[in-house]
């Protein structure tokens, strides 16, 4: 009999390791619905309310926290338990002031940072591709699913385009309104998002164009003058002289 669908169970043994979840002690693990992360590179929401920030002690008290709308993901109510929640996304509880950003950590893993209440009115986002649309204006798809439209007064001469892939735009959440634009150049700051180097910042030195992005390294180097290396899909530019975001102390070793 033919397959009805993707699965809708996820055993503990066969979830990420990046989960901090006890492997042997249940069976069975909330899986992320579908979207616009992968479960490789994603956190369900249920997971996040009870086992990292620890406001419910089961799934049941997490779901009814849920579903009373008092958890916030980039400035909007989710009720869904199974949401997946990925890099850069920003997860507010307004009733007791609480803000976090979810960001890479070293050593392969995901994790949440508290930020200030004020900084979780903007997030970043990587431009993955563009398109263009009916009327020649541009969209642009970001790395979290999003899709932000470009208009353009003449599409044979699109003065408005000035956004590259792989560059990063911060914008207003949920508004999605462009506040700054960092483009994917040498000079400025980069996130390693991926890899052995995962969770590192530094500044861009050089880019060491291959015949795709696949083959394309960018070479970083710390403040400590250490330099590392990573692909261009791993790197995620995130500001110029300083990041325009928090980061943990550990992204800057």
């Amino acid at each position: 009999m033919a397959k009805k669908g993707p699965k809708r169970h996820l055993k503990r043994l066969a979830a990420p390791d990046f989960w901090p979840i006890p492997r042997k002690e249940y069976k069975w693990a909330p899986r992320p619905s579908p979207g616009p992360r992968c479960i490789g590179a994603s956190l369900p929401l249920l997971l996040i309310i009870r086992d990292i920030l620890g406001y419910a002690k089961t799934a049941r008290e997490a779901r009814r926290i849920l579903g009373e709308g008092k958890v916030r993901v980039d400035g909007v109510v989710v009720r869904n338990y199974k949401f997946p929640v990925g890099i850069m996304n920003v997860i507010e509880i307004p009733d007791i002031g609480e803000a976090y950003r979810v960001l890479p950590l070293k050593g392969g893993y995901i994790d949440l940072f508290r930020i200030p209440v004020e900084e979780a009115k903007y997030k970043l986002c990587r431009i993955e591709d563009k398109t263009t649309v009916k009327g020649g204006h541009i969209q642009l798809n970001l790395h979290d699913g999003r899709n932000i439209l470009i208009r353009v007064k003449d599409p044979t001469k699109p003065e408005e385009d000035i956004y590259k892939t792989m560059s990063t735009l911060k914008i207003t959440i949920p508004e999605q309104e462009i506040l700054e634009y960092v483009p994917m150049k040498e000079g400025v700051l980069g996130l390693v998002v991926l890899g052995k180097n995962m969770g590192r910042i530094g500044k861009i030195k050089e880019i060491r164009w291959g015949i795709s992005k696949k083959y394309t390294v960018i070479v970083l180097e710390n403040e400590k003058g250490d330099i590392f290396q990573a692909p261009l899909n791993y790197v995620f530019p995130v500001g110029f002289d300083k990041p325009l975001i928090s980061l943990p102390e550990s992204a800057f070793e």
